[in-house]
């Protein structure tokens, strides 16, 4: 039964060098241009290193290529055992089909009616269920591309125009998670026009901290931290707890992309300010963002260990206590980064606990994530023989 690790053929590593190669770089010329050193380059090649989100962007940049084309996604092994791949292409076409209503389709259902679809929707996106939601997607996208051409003016076209921003953007989470980039910002692309329509403000903010992810992808997260502060001035704070948490949300996203540009100080500004208002607002789940103190703790986790600081992110999530209801694909985010700093501090046995927990929390999130599948690397790794469990695991997650 075969299973790669950090040295094989499907590695971020050899993909690095596999890339370098046909660009023609020695490891001296891609170090420079990339503002790395060849020895850590030669390491992180080699699998003796995981690259930083900094570096991973940087050398991708330089190589022309996109951060996701780095890690091998999408993962089309898993997807075909999954059947996911067959679902995705009837969202494409409904997208580029949404301002062509069928001659002779039958009429959509009530604007309550695909309402309560959308609620049901987040639902599973809050489990990262993908198969299902994958399926129910295009006939959804449909109906609503009809709905907001039935409703010419008033609250109820905002209403159409709020679901479609909504249905837009479970779309470009699914496509985005199973590594569909092109998808992922073909949705965007149709929830930037919708958002403005909805007659919500925070809408338009939720786009652009959607888009700034795509925007990392590509190497821009300079970019997308520029999204970031263009959102936080158009979002006027007008002391609604909601609208508040959305600017919380904004800050976190700018501080994440902001420690993968290797920006320690604006990483940790950004932190302060969304800590000093998750302090006002508390716990809150709106627009299917958790933001509030412990998500606060969750994101100071993820800046450290995006910046190789596993220390740091450790002694953090050492006192973090996840609640029993919190959302299952943050409490997978979390399971996520504390077994990759644990892997890398030699902490095999608890970085395995980790994934397991994470798997129990969100199955289909952690079988499609990146970080995973460099961890089970690296887990298998440290024994020349691993445990059943593990093999098991990385079977199952498609390393």
């Amino acid at each position: 039964m075969p299973y790669t690790s950090d040295t094989s053929s499907d590695s971020v590593g050899a993909r690095i060098r596999e890339f370098r190669l046909i660009r023609g770089f020695s490891l001296a010329e891609l170090g420079r241009r990339a503002h790395v050193s060849t020895s850590q380059l030669s390491r992180i090649e080699n699998g003796d290193q995981p690259p930083s989100e900094s570096v991973l962007s940087s050398v991708a940049r330089v190589l022309g290529v996109s951060v996701s084309v780095l890690r091998g996604q999408p993962y089309m092994e898993t997807l075909h055992r999954d059947q996911l791949d067959a679902l995705l292409q009837p969202i494409s076409t409904a997208f580029d089909d949404w301002d062509m209503p069928p001659d002779d389709g039958p009429p959509p259902r009530t604007l309550d009616v695909l309402e309560g679809d959308v609620r049901r929707i987040y639902a599973l996106r809050v489990k990262a269920a993908f198969k299902e939601i994958a399926d129910r997607l295009p006939g959804l996208i449909s109906e609503l591309a009809v709905v907001t051409q039935l409703h010419p003016a008033g609250r109820d076209r905002e209403r159409a125009y709020a679901a479609q921003a909504e249905i837009s953007r479970t779309a470009a989470i699914v496509a985005y998670r199973t590594g569909y980039m092109d998808l992922a910002r073909l949705a965007l692309a149709r929830m930037a026009v919708a958002a403005p329509q909805s007659g919500d403000p925070r809408q338009v903010a939720v786009e652009r901290y959607e888009r700034a992810q795509i925007a990392a992808d590509s190497s821009r997260l300079d970019r997308g931290v520029s999204l970031m502060r263009h959102a936080l001035r158009d979002l006027d704070d007008d002391g609604d707890r909601a609208t508040r948490a959305v600017r919380g949300t904004l800050q976190l996203r700018a501080a994440t992309l902001s420690a993968r540009q290797g920006d320690k100080t604006g990483a940790a500004s950004w932190l302060g300010e969304a800590a000093e208002l998750a302090e006002v607002t508390g716990e809150t789940r709106d627009y299917a963002l958790a933001f509030g103190p412990l998500n606060v703790r969750l994101h100071e986790i993820s800046a450290a260990a995006d910046q190789n600081d596993y220390d740091v992110a450790l002694d953090v999530a050492d006192r973090v206590r996840l609640p029993d209801d919190y959302p299952p694909t943050r409490a997978a985010h979390f399971w996520i980064d504390r077994a990759h700093a644990q892997a890398w501090t030699a902490r095999p046995d608890e970085a395995f606990a980790s994934l397991v927990e994470a798997r129990d929390a969100s199955p289909q999130l952690v079988r499609y994530h990146h970080s995973v599948r460099e961890t089970v690397g690296t887990l298998l790794r440290f024994r020349q023989r691993a445990s059943d469990p593990l093999r098991e695991f990385a079977l199952w997650s498609g390393v």
